[in-house]
């Protein structure tokens, strides 16, 4: 939307960031079983202009598995408003780390450790 662009009319980088922490921390509670918390985040690029309008579609996988931690690549696509074109417009790595009821870490079922 407007409110997330820069000043020169493109996509905010933060607002992409954003959206790749969203699908990074979803796939870690799944892949967690449970609630997980982002430590750090790392390696950005955005090798391409998003435009306002587009859809971006948000990759991600475990790159990563410590005992009580998940390393998360995420990309993301962003695909034209009215056609089918797409291009990278953001890539990055996060590393979550798994959290108990009291939200102190916990392992990951069948680590190690």
């Amino acid at each position: 939307m407007p409110a997330d662009t820069n000043p020169y009319g493109g996509v905010f980088g933060g607002w992409l960031m954003s959206q790749m922490a969203l699908g990074a921390g979803a796939l870690a509670s799944r892949v967690g079983k449970g609630k997980a918390a982002v430590v750090s985040a790392s390696d950005f690029a955005f090798p391409g202009a998003m435009a306002v309008g587009d859809e971006l579609s948000v990759y991600c996988e475990v790159a990563a598995t410590g005992t009580t931690s998940l390393t998360i690549t995420a990309e993301g696509i962003a695909r034209e408003r009215n056609g089918e074109a797409t291009i990278a417009v953001s890539r990055g790595t996060f590393k979550f780390v798994l959290l108990d009821a009291n939200d102190r870490p916990r392992a990951i079922a069948g680590a190690d450790g």
